[in-house]
């Protein structure tokens, strides 16, 4: 087992000082109600694997916010940092899958009242109200249950706190890619093993494919994930399998995923590197 080792001054100061950057940079993104949403999002999320990190004797830290003001985000998110080898395959799904089950907690409440809070405007003025955002079929089921149809002619103009809500969906759709190190490549190998790795290569080769030829914006994302590796180290017991309830909540994780996942999140963006690219 792992020993909690006591936490030292500089460690803390540093760990406060980047929530407190962050939370500024986010502040001046869209003000208190999509800064303070988000961070608690981003908190939940990470604090998620940490309990579950120490629950399982594996040491880590905790969260590194990252601030950047220079985004529609305002942050790059947050990171923990983990030393030592995960005992089983049980404890890698926990740690894994901890992170966005914690998150979603918070996110899908973000949403609903969020989008109960927001305006639904005419198209044609649209574009006055802010930057055009791509949709996923969970969040356009969050907005029908919220505000039911839209008219034809008409959008959703996101309240701050619908937008922290649907950048905390698209981070988690994001740490959920059943790719490498990712939570969902935690998930992935958890479930299937070894056998994951193939599942990894096929899974970038095809988002490789879909950047390349409809969407250029995941090009750097893809370019990270290769620079990253596509390996995932083995637990400690890398053969006794999850039971019944972590496979069920397996599969629901790859679900959320699959829905929350969007093809083209900044379309206008998307359209100018296509033109760029033509």
């Amino acid at each position: 087992m792992a020993r909690n080792l006591p936490m030292s001054r500089k460690r803390l100061a540093l760990h406060t000082t980047l929530f407190i950057l962050t939370l500024i940079s986010t502040y001046f993104v869209a003000g208190f109600w999509y800064a303070f949403p988000l961070m608690a999002i981003l908190l939940c999320h990470e604090m998620g694997h940490f309990v579950m990190s120490r629950v399982y004797g594996v040491e880590a830290t905790l969260p590194f916010f990252i601030p950047f003001p220079f985004s529609p985000f305002g942050t790059f998110g947050a990171i923990i940092k983990m030393r030592g080898l995960i005992p089983d395959r049980k404890a890698l799904f926990d740690i894994g899958a901890g992170g966005p089950i914690a998150g979603l907690i918070l996110t899908f409440p973000a949403i609903y009242l969020g989008l109960k809070l927001s305006r639904i405007v005419p198209l044609d003025s649209f574009h006055h109200q802010g930057m055009i955002l791509g949709d996923s079929l969970l969040f356009k089921t969050l907005e029908y249950l919220a505000l039911g149809p839209i008219p034809k002619g008409y959008d959703v103009a996101l309240h701050p706190m619908a937008y922290a809500g649907w950048v905390g969906l698209f981070v988690t759709a994001l740490n959920l890619l059943p790719i490498g190190q990712l939570d969902g490549g935690h998930v992935l190998y958890a479930l299937l093993g070894p056998k994951s790795i193939k599942v990894y290569r096929v899974g970038v080769l095809l988002f490789a494919l879909y950047a390349l030829l409809f969407n250029p914006e995941w090009t750097l994302l893809i370019v990270l994930l290769f620079f990253f590796g596509l390996k995932h180290p083995p637990p400690l017991d890398d053969f006794t399998p999850l039971d019944t309830r972590r496979k069920v909540i397996g599969i629901i994780m790859l679900i959320i995923f699959f829905s929350s996942f969007m093809p083209s999140p900044f379309p206008e963006l998307s359209r100018e590197l296509g033109g760029l690219a033509g």
